[in-house]
């Protein structure tokens, strides 16, 4: 058989792996192992120095982990060359958590591109959770961090417990994370700066038995500011400086000084016996250190220290104030001093200057005036800065009399006024004021008032003024207290009133420097001006207020605390001369205009097919402003249309023209610079003006109608209206001799009286008739009377019946009368009572038969008369009750209410006469009576029924009764 031959290719492939793997294990034993790997750890910093022996290397893998979980914390690549003096290789590491929390074992190979050496052995850095450790355990303790840096805390559980929770009071609970069996880890990010006692973080165990904690403390590295030496006595040096931003470090981990090398110190300030010239400070903190510098020559560097030993003497006007320097030196210094004077919170700085100056004055103070002072110098030459203050001295200056009132006169429109003056203040009374002094003088004579303390106003009458002889009259007032009395002021009383409406009022305007009027120059003002201010509502004996401008000036600014906003003000402008004051200028204006406080009184009327809106003005002290006008509207329901705006505060109507009939609610509003008051509303319906002159017309001419109608059935039926309305009396008809003159009538009661009751065997059913009601059927006239008492010595009472007496039902006599349909047998009845003649007042009745025996009738029990409407029969008057006849003449009591009478009534006469001669004869010495009814309230008799008159009365009682009737239905005259 043939040989066969190898295959190459596959050779090859076999044979490259195994070259290869022949290389690396010859790279491996060329880079050297890293030998004697040692560890230093630096707790405070959290650094592990790592340092090793590598050979030629440069380059190396570093590896650390958390040796009891095996958990990689750090595998880099790192370059690190070799120290030339001793050949080791350094690396530090800064771990995030505490060095102490749990043990790291670190490894180390050499690396020469993708050639590495084989791993070190490995380096164990224990920690603090081994078993033999068995505390409760916290890491770091009292750690000092900057601002905004990250702390890592870690919490080692007691052996044999269980972990619970770290807690800190600004975040809370704190996630954790687990670094071995016993520790744990949290972190604190962007610390804020920590409080004087730290940041505490606290471990709990799983039961919260056990805890532990951390306090970390977080702030600034120092950074002082103001280094500056000087000196105080022309020889030492005193440096000082501000401490600047707070550390928020205390304690011994606050900001400790040296200047110059000197030892550290917590204070800001450092001495040196001698001047150095040139100082170096160093500020040192465990977050950092700062210095600065600082240079200078010493006489460019004088601060002065504090006067010493104040002392004041003091008059009136004027103190002097001295003190001693602490240092012989500073007699030759230049020195410039300010003094401070204090008086109740107002401070003033005064400024003096001198070789060794120790003493100023102090002038133009106030009397019984109290001051505290206070003094401080520095260098006149090369001045650097103002020494200290001295210690306040107070002093009180003595008293004096007061000083000169500002005084003014006020004139008001009726020749009277008052001198006025301001009040002098505390400061000017220089004491307690004893009162005022107001003397109005002329060359020929004067007349002094006494005033109190509290007034400040002098009334005065010009008419008074003007008795005195001279034509100038000048008030002056002067202050006086117990030291004497201060110097006169004088103003001139204006005898002849100026008429102020003659000059024109120009507007004031209110800025921020109050209200600033201008005015051109006058040459007869040789003392100045004078402006005075006041509220333009008032009228008389105005609060009064005015400011004095010197001559030359031409304007003023007016601020005043009584200044209101709303209020009008009026200022004037007035000359000071020699003469009295004279009125140049008016203004008026308003510190701040408001809208005005109160409506206008809005009427509205119908003017043809328009309506008149008219309003009047709006009272002063309501307008707060300038009226600049007003605004018509028209309402529609809650939204108002604006008819017009009236510009003007004189227009005060308008016509509103366009509008159809019905219903409309007008409201006008007045506004000023502020904006518009409230409105008034006026309500009008209007109503078509044609139909308007229709119906005044047709009222007119029906009413015309009407008067020519009832005038005219008057005159048709004026017999019968004279007839209905104004019935002739008829004559009485008598027997016997009436023939004699009628003269006074003797009331003298009569000691009876007797009814004659003429009985005629026939008679006519139809024609009236007394009838004698029997006294049982009187007891329901009683009751409605009253309980009144009885006097059964009272004259009889019948009732009469004017109608016939029949046993069926009465009914109207005229059934076919409206008057008489209503009437009935009650109102047609009359009580009627027999008596004879009475006086006025008196009803005193003896009833009598006619053989003068008292059987006939008896006494009724009650007087009273029952008066009812009838158609056509007597009605009586009222009349009150008659007394007893133990009482003579008898008082009148309260009558009832009187009735009409009725038109066809019979009327009681004006006269009458005995029956006969002969009865008048025999009662010749007593009052004589009749037989014949009276009505109660009337004196006179009625005439007795003839034949003759029955018809007559008939007619007019049936005329009455039916004048309605005979109205509608006759038509002859």
């Amino acid at each position: 058989m043939p040989r066969s031959r190898p295959n190459c290719s596959s050779f090859w492939l076999l044979c490259l792996p195994l070259g290869l793997l022949a290389m690396h294990t010859h790279a491996k034993n060329e880079l050297t192992v890293p030998q004697q790997v040692s560890l230093s750890p630096d707790m405070s910093t959290q650094q592990l120095s790592i340092s090793w022996l590598g050979g030629a290397a440069t380059t190396f893998d570093l590896m650390i982990l958390r040796t009891e979980l095996n958990e990689t914390v750090f595998y880099e690549t790192v370059p690190v060359p070799v120290n030339p003096m001793n050949g080791h290789h350094q690396w530090n590491w800064t771990s995030v958590e505490p060095l102490e929390c749990t043990s790291l074992s670190v490894q180390i190979r050499s690396r020469d591109g993708q050639m590495t050496s084989d791993w070190s052995q490995t380096q164990i850095l224990q920690g603090s959770d081994l078993p033999s450790n068995e505390k409760f355990q916290m890491y770091p303790q009292d750690r000092v961090m900057p601002v905004g840096a990250n702390t890592t805390f870690c919490c080692i559980v007691e052996e044999g417990k269980f972990f619970g929770t770290m807690y800190t009071g600004k975040m809370g609970i704190m996630n954790t994370t687990r670094l071995s069996r016993r520790s744990y880890a949290a972190t604190l990010v962007n610390q804020r700066p920590s409080g004087r006692t730290g940041t505490n973080i606290l471990c709990y165990d799983n039961l919260k038995t056990k805890l532990t904690g951390a306090v970390v403390f977080v702030g600034y590295p120092p950074l002082p500011t103001d280094f500056v030496c000087e000196t105080r006595d022309l020889t030492s040096t005193v440096c000082q400086w501000n401490e600047g931003r707070d550390t928020h470090l205390y304690g011994r981990r606050g900001t400790s000084y040296s200047v110059n090398k000197s030892p550290e110190q917590k204070q800001k300030r450092y001495t040196a016996n001698q001047w150095e010239g040139n100082w170096t400070l160093v500020a040192v903190n465990p977050l950092g250190q700062y210095s600065l510098t600082d240079s200078a020559e010493l006489s460019h560097r004088v601060r002065p220290v504090a006067p010493t030993n104040l002392f004041v003497p003091v008059s009136a006007w004027n103190a002097t104030v001295l003190w001693q320097w602490e240092y012989n030196s500073y007699s030759s210094l230049a020195l410039v001093c300010q003094v401070e004077l204090n008086s109740h919170g107002y401070k003033t700085m005064r400024t003096f200057s001198g070789v060794g100056l120790q003493s100023v004055v102090l002038s133009d103070l106030y009397p019984e005036k109290d001051y505290s002072v206070q003094v401080r110098c520095g260098a006149q030459q090369n001045f650097w800065k103002w020494g200290d203050w001295s210690a306040p001295l107070s002093f009180k200056t003595k008293t004096t009399v007061p000083e000169t009132p500002d005084a003014w006169v006020w004139m008001n429109s009726d020749n009277t006024g008052q001198v006025v003056w301001k009040p002098l203040t505390r400061r000017q009374s220089h004491r307690q004021l004893t009162g005022y002094e107001v003397t109005f003088w002329s060359p020929e004579e004067n007349r002094t008032e006494i005033f109190s303390s509290d007034t400040f106003a002098a009334p005065f009458n010009v008419t008074q003024i003007d008795a005195f002889s001279s034509n100038k009259v000048t008030a002056t007032v002067i202050a006086k207290n117990s030291d004497g009395v201060s110097q006169p002021v004088g103003v001139l009383i204006p005898l002849h009133l100026t008429d102020e409406e003659a000059l024109a009022v120009s507007r004031a305007v209110y800025s921020d420097k109050g209200f600033s009027l201008y005015w051109p120059s006058i040459a007869n003002a040789t003392c100045g001006y004078v402006v005075e201010w006041y509220e333009a509502s008032c009228k008389r004996d105005c609060p009064v207020e005015w400011i004095k401008v010197a001559a030359g000036n031409t304007n003023v600014s007016l601020e005043s605390a009584n200044f209101q906003p709303g209020v009008r003000y009026n200022f004037s402008l007035y000359s000071c001369s020699s003469e009295p004051p004279e009125l140049l200028q008016r203004w008026q204006g308003y510190m701040q205009e408001l809208v005005p406080s109160s409506p206008v009184s809005l009427s509205a009327h119908q003017q043809d097919s328009e309506i008149l809106l008219t309003w009047g003005d709006i009272p002063l002290v309501n307008r707060r402003g300038f009226i600049l006008g007003y605004n018509i509207y028209v309402s529609n329901g809650p939204q108002l249309t604006l008819l017009a705006n009236l510009s003007g505060v004189e227009t005060r109507s308008y016509t509103v023209k366009g509008f159809s009939e019905g219903s409309y609610k007008f409201i006008v509003k007045a506004y000023t610079a502020a904006g518009e008051g409230t409105g008034a509303p006026a309500s009008l319906s209007l109503e078509p003006y044609d139909w308007l002159i229709l119906e005044i017309l047709a009222s007119l001419g029906i009413t015309a109608l009407f008067l020519v109608i009832v005038t005219f059935i008057c005159y048709k039926k004026r017999k019968w209206v004279k007839k209905a309305f104004y019935p002739d009396i008829p004559e009485p008809k008598l027997a016997g001799n009436w023939s004699r003159s009628q003269g006074p009538l003797d009331m003298k009661p009569s000691p009876h009286s007797m009814v004659h009751i003429v009985e005629k065997p026939e008679w006519d059913s139809s024609k009236e008739m007394l009838v004698v009601i029997p006294e049982e059927d009187e007891d329901d006239e009683e009751q409605r009377m009253g309980d009144e008492p009885v006097d059964t010595d009272e004259p009889t009472s019948l009732r009469y019946y004017n109608q016939v007496v029949d046993e069926r039902p009465i009914r109207p006599r005229f059934p076919d009368s409206s008057a008489s349909s209503a009437s009935s047998l009650d109102s047609a009845r009359t009580d009627v009572t027999y008596t004879g003649i009475q006086t006025s007042g008196s009803s005193l009745v003896w009833p009598m038969d006619p053989q003068g025996s008292s059987e006939g009738l008896r006494p009724q029990a009650d007087l009273s008369v029952s008066c009812r409407n009838g158609g056509g029969g007597y009605r009586p008057q009222m009349q009150p009750q008659a007394q007893s006849l133990d009482t003579g003449l008898a008082s009148p009591e309260p009558s009832l209410e009187p009735q009409a009478a009725s038109a066809g009534g019979y009327k009681p006469q004006s006269s009458w006469h005995f029956d006969s001669p002969v009865e008048a004869g025999e009662n010749s010495g007593l009052a004589p009576s009749l037989g014949s009814p009276t009505s109660i309230a009337s004196t006179q008799f009625l005439l007795p029924d003839g034949e003759e008159d029955v018809e007559e009365k008939r007619q007019l009682s049936s005329s009455a009764a039916t004048w309605f009737t005979n109205l509608l239905s006759s038509t002859k005259p």
